[in-house]
């Protein structure tokens, strides 16, 4: 019998993609005014050709691409069937998908939702997905333990970019912490010894300022959005991150975009995003 081929898991996937790649990861959010920007319907012919020239003019360059579920699920069928072929051509191409779905519910629903995402035998099959804590961190189990038979990982929402986010994520338990720190130090536990990063990441917005009062130090990624169209540059990483900036993974999604439909501008965008950040984890 030949032995199965060992599953590496996504967090050392991901640092070798930074690496060799740099750190960028480039968000495909085919919303109504951006396809209408790019000249095409809001229809499903405009998102397949939108998503294909994103990921044609892209997968060879960046480390990441991360696909808004909901944009394509407001199609029905015809646009989840997009989304399969969007997350194959990345994945084919050598490019990691993080699938945005956020997802989060209790027992068999979060697994149905963890086996979705996460199991290679689906078509949705991500190397990665958002996922949101805010029914307990334990509620995520199903997907955690998922996540490591198929060496996939987790971003777990813990300090989100949107004002709205700071009424749940830094109110204060009993024992002083706030829930935002909590989901810290359970992804550090789940990160533990890993090496040369673990696989369970947290959504750490790049728009948020001085976090120094929080331990970002997770041993895992900390996906950043908030780059460009949002407010933040690449300048601003290391005030925002400190000593874990060389684990940040930035989201752009509109800053680079906007540039489509021509593939060579939307290259240079991305490359000179990727150099800004590069030289700012540096520095």
């Amino acid at each position: 019998m030949t032995p199965a081929t060992p599953v590496i898991p996504f967090g050392t996937r991901l640092r070798e993609a930074m690496d060799t790649r740099g750190p960028l990861c480039v968000g495909i959010d085919p919303h109504a005014a951006l396809l209408a920007s790019w000249g095409l319907n809001d229809d499903i012919a405009g998102l397949e050709k939108f998503s294909r020239t994103v990921v044609e003019a892209l997968a060879d360059s960046v480390a990441v691409f991360k696909p808004q579920a909901a944009f394509f699920e407001r199609f029905g069928s015809r646009g989840i069937a997009v989304l399969e072929q969007t997350v194959a051509d990345a994945r084919a191409a050598g490019t990691l998908v993080v699938m945005d779905a956020k997802r989060g519910d209790i027992g068999s629903t979060m697994a149905a939702y963890a086996e979705t995402f996460l199991s290679p035998s689906s078509p949705l099959f991500s190397d990665a997905l958002t996922v949101s804590p805010y029914l307990g961190y334990g509620s995520l189990k199903p997907a955690v333990e998922l996540a490591r038979a198929s060496g996939a990982g987790l971003f777990v929402l813990a300090l989100t970019s949107n004002p709205e986010g700071a009424e749940v994520q830094r109110a204060v338990r009993a024992d002083g912490l706030t829930i935002g720190a909590t989901m810290l130090a359970h992804l550090a536990a789940e990160n533990a010894d890993a090496s040369p990063m673990g696989s369970f990441g947290a959504v750490v917005g790049a728009t948020l300022g001085d976090l120094s009062s929080f331990d970002l130090d997770i041993n895992g990624p900390l996906l950043a959005p908030g780059i460009g169209a949002q407010g933040a540059t690449a300048a601003d990483l290391p005030a925002v991150f400190g000593a874990a900036v060389r684990n940040v993974v930035p989201n752009v999604s509109r800053g680079v975009l906007k540039h489509g439909p021509d593939a060579a501008a939307l290259r240079a965008s991305a490359r000179a995003f990727a150099d800004e950040i590069r030289a700012a984890v540096a520095a």
